[in-house]
């Protein structure tokens, strides 16, 4: 069974706490199942964003993880695209959580969560 989309996002808020950055939930979304993006603010007009993976990125012996991928085609990008994007996918599905870290870095506390 997955981890509950509400209960992953306070632990991620935490982590991103833990390790002196600031980040904060713009959206809450579904709470039992919501799709999550990441939005990595660099401070410099640039953002990296990440969404979550297609289902044909699940590995068998672990199917309950949470996997992200870039959502767009370069990893950084203008933050005015990078909004423009969580607009449409808002549009799409109003049932998103968007978490927002500002990091000057571009530290995304994903760890192993991110796959290509």
């Amino acid at each position: 069974m997955r981890l509950k989309s509400s209960i992953w996002v306070a632990a991620y808020l935490r982590r991103c706490e833990v390790a002196g950055s600031f980040a904060v939930m713009r959206k809450r979304g579904a709470e039992e199942a919501g799709a999550i993006f990441i939005k990595v603010d660099r401070l410099d007009g640039t953002s990296d964003l990440f969404g979550p993976a297609p289902q044909t990125s699940f590995d068998d012996a672990k199917p309950t993880d949470r996997l992200f991928v870039p959502s767009m085609k370069t990893v950084t990008v203008d933050s005015a695209d990078a909004e423009e994007y969580l607009a449409k996918q808002l549009r799409y599905d109003p049932d998103i959580w968007i978490v927002e870290v500002e990091d000057r870095q571009g530290r995304n506390f994903l760890d192993d969560e991110i796959t290509r």
